[in-house]
């Protein structure tokens, strides 16, 4: 195998936990179980709440290997020893048995019980321990059904032949030995082993999104230190470090681009196909693949803090949430097994009283049916294993969910609510023009003011400033009092002169005076979609600076897909009414609202909640968090800030409203893959236990061995994680 580096990230209880890549075991690995994953354990081992095999958390492959390879060498040894008591319990059904002439049916049982030990005190005692833990805790789960069963068959037999004296002649053979199940039992026992195997496997690729994204991150890198280049490992990599990354390599880290140019392979983190374009000064991503071009790039962030470890920490975190609909099937559960237990008793005493000779043989064989075949596992899987999948396929399209509610919340989502600036538009302003008005100061001395304000703004509108004034070769001067005003603009001094750059708001916030003939301007401008910021000094404002953010082309057709769905598109924007009203017209919204503070953003969503609606907010700055966290799904661009990404419960890494489409469609596959899990579970049980109580033998004199019971409940479980690996070929484009 591939070794390659691990990933360390903060779970969601608040402890470290390592993701290994392949090849490789993380000494911190945790394990939850795939049906409660509020069970975490630092040892593998069953869930002590169902009695299922724990799991690794992330990916850790040498775990699940040593799982599957230590089920699979159970399975062989039961698999050994099962098929001679079956063969021998079979041979009674040939006419003049020859095993007879060789010794008599008394014996043969004998030989069934030494080959039955390995099988129910090796290979499956697992499921008798994790049946009495069930029982002494009362947490009765499917290992319940299936101890009660087994042990019931395997136990009855070996009294049965130690003691056959005690039973009634209608427990005989023709051969005046009583009736033995061993053959039942570890027949029952194997094919349970072989469904866990079978778990095992296709649990494994319900990890593959995750599996391929830890593939992306290389061993290493190479260094720049002066004239030389060094390779060193990707855990050796520092903030600051220079390295080359030459063309087909991976990009070891995040940072950006110190020289040169690049075409970067974007997809397996953004989803989309098109190679992007990247000059100096733009940003790359770790796992992302290079042209055929070489350049260096400045490191500037390491390990866990990475795009793609934030990824993959984040798919972990949600393939291991519930989502609410779950509730019902725990719910279900919760109930189900005490009740197949009444059912199964019932059962034995109905056959017993009603039943054909031999009533009480007909009666033990279809109790135990019925506990076998009601296993509830397929109802706890039908859940967590659609919402495992489905996040990892919303990653591999550029789509990270937080936690499995939103990914079930966003199937009920009335009204979209989206910012302009980095999320309508491409975030990337530039400077159209710079005005005087005051013949007291030249486009020089204003360009020199808003390059030495902004120079202390990280603001993607200051930084558009700050290129146009490296390009006219404006040197940047200390400002002292610099001072944010959120949804506004910025203020300080310059020289001892009191300056400020923002909107209208900031003006009547520094009560500096407009010209009639200045608002005019700026009015002008703002009514063809551009952003204005007005440069005041003093009390007086003396210019302005206009700025153009081209709207993504990809915006108008996504926000016509979202109508078309019946979804209402409002935007909310700290810019002017002019200019909000023009990006309105222009992308045909259903609204808008302008020149909104944070608070007001926040306002207006409790409002719409208020009046029942189902609110998602898509934002990328710092003033949009408040907002994306009353919203009832917070959606970040990926383009955005760390901020806004921690306070949604959606990242679209690309930044493209297209994202919000695609997590709709995926949102309405899961849940509807969800509901045919559920759908499938329960339906197996509501017909499965009235045949394995004998319903139908009255009519069509069909009866339902406790080996099929067993079968058919190992491939229940193995076919709904089967239904949920659908979700892996989905389209959601």
């Amino acid at each position: 195998m591939t070794n390659t580096h691990q990933t360390t990230g903060i779970n969601s209880h608040g402890t470290t936990t390592v993701t290994a890549n392949q090849g490789e075991t993380g000494g911190g690995s945790q394990f939850t179980c795939p049906m409660h994953p509020e069970i975490i354990r630092e040892q593998p081992g069953s869930c002590p709440i169902c009695g299922m095999d724990l799991v690794p958390i992330g990916v850790n492959l040498d775990a699940e290997d040593k799982t599957y390879d230590t089920l699979l060498h159970k399975f062989k040894i039961a698999t050994v020893f099962t098929i001679p008591i079956f063969l021998i319990a079979m041979s009674e059904m040939i006419p003049d048995n020859p095993i007879f002439k060789i010794m008599g049916l008394k014996y043969w049982n004998w030989v069934q019980f030494a080959f039955s030990i390995p099988v129910v005190f090796y290979a499956t005692w697992m499921f008798f321990q994790r049946a009495w833990q069930s029982v002494i805790t009362w947490k009765l789960n499917m290992f319940t059904l299936i101890g009660i069963g087994a042990g019931v068959a395997w136990l009855f037999s070996l009294v049965a032949l130690l003691f056959p004296d005690i039973f009634p002649d209608q427990f005989k053979t023709h051969h005046s030995t009583v009736y033995v199940y061993f053959e039942a039992a570890t027949v029952i026992l194997t094919l349970v082993l072989l469904g866990q195997l079978l778990e095992a496997r296709a649990h494994g690729k319900t990890n593959s999104a995750i599996k391929e994204l830890l593939k992306l991150a290389p061993n290493t890198a190479t260094k720049v230190m002066g004239d030389n280049e060094i390779s060193v490992s990707i855990d050796d990599i520092q903030k600051g470090d220079l390295l080359r990354v030459k063309p087909g390599e991976k990009i070891p880290v995040d940072g950006s681009i110190k020289t040169g140019e690049a075409i970067i392979d974007e997809s397996m983190i953004s989803g989309e196909p098109v190679p992007v374009e990247k000059k100096t000064g733009d940003k790359v991503s770790s796992g992302t693949i290079n042209g055929n071009k070489t350049f260096v790039m400045l490191a500037e962030k390491v390990g866990s803090e990475t795009l793609l470890s934030r990824i993959i920490e984040m798919v972990n975190s949600a393939s291991r949430s519930k989502a609410p609909i779950q509730k019902m099937a725990d719910k279900i559960s919760g109930y189900f097994v005490p009740v197949v237990v009444l059912i199964a008793i019932a059962t034995f005493m109905a056959w017993a009283i009603y039943g054909p000779d031999p009533s009480y043989v007909y009666a033990l064989v279809n109790a135990i049916a019925v506990l076998i075949i009601a296993c509830p596992c397929a109802l706890g899987l039908a859940t967590p294993m659609s919402v495992m999948v489905g996040v990892g396929k919303g990653a591999q399209s550029g789509i990270l969910i937080k936690n499995a509610e939103s990914l079930e919340k966003m199937n009920t989502i009335d009204v979209v609510i989206i910012d302009k600036t980095g999320t309508v538009t491409e975030g990337k302003p530039s400077v159209e023009k710079v005005v005087a008005v005051n013949p007291d100061f030249t486009i020089q001395d204003i360009l020199e003011k808003i390059v030495a304000l902004n120079s202390s703004s990280e603001h993607p509108l200051a930084q558009a400033t700050l290129r146009y004034g490296e390009e006219n070769n404006i040197s940047i001067q200390p400002v002292s009092n610099f001072e944010a005003v959120t949804g506004k603009g910025v203020t300080g001094e310059l020289k001892k002169e009191k300056i400020a750059l923002g909107n209208q708001k900031l003006m009547e916030y520094v009560k500096a005076e407009i010209d009639p003939e200045l608002e005019e301007q700026v009015k002008s401008a703002q009514k063809q979609g551009k952003t204005v910021s007005y440069l005041s000094v003093g009390k007086k404002a003396i210019g302005f600076v206009v700025i153009s953010d081209k709207i993504k082309p990809s915006s108008k057709e996504a926000i016509h897909k979202l109508q078309q769905e019946g979804l209402k598109v409002i935007m909310f924007t700290g810019d002017n009414e002019d200019t909000a009203r023009a990006v309105s017209k222009t992308l045909n919204l259903d609204g808008f609202k302008a020149q909104m503070l944070p608070e007001d953003k926040l306002n207006e969503i409790k409002k719409l909640q208020a009046e029942g609606k189902k609110v998602a907010m898509a934002g990328d700055g710092i003033n949009d968090a408040p907002a994306l966290s009353q919203a009832d799904i917070g959606i970040a661009m990926g383009t955005g800030t760390d901020v806004a990404i921690e306070s949604a419960a959606i990242t679209l890494v690309k930044g493209d409203l297209n994202g919000i489409a695609k997590a709709r469609v995926l949102s309405h596959k899961v849940m509807a893959n969800i509901k045919g899990n559920l759908f499938f579970a329960l339906g197996y049980n509501v017909l499965g236990i009235p045949v394995a109580a004998g319903l139908l033998y009255p009519f069509f004199g069909i009866l339902l061995s406790p080996m099929l019971a067993a079968l058919a409940m190992s491939f229940s479980s193995v076919s709904v994680i089967l239904n949920s690996l659908r979700l892996r070929s989905a389209k959601i484009d």
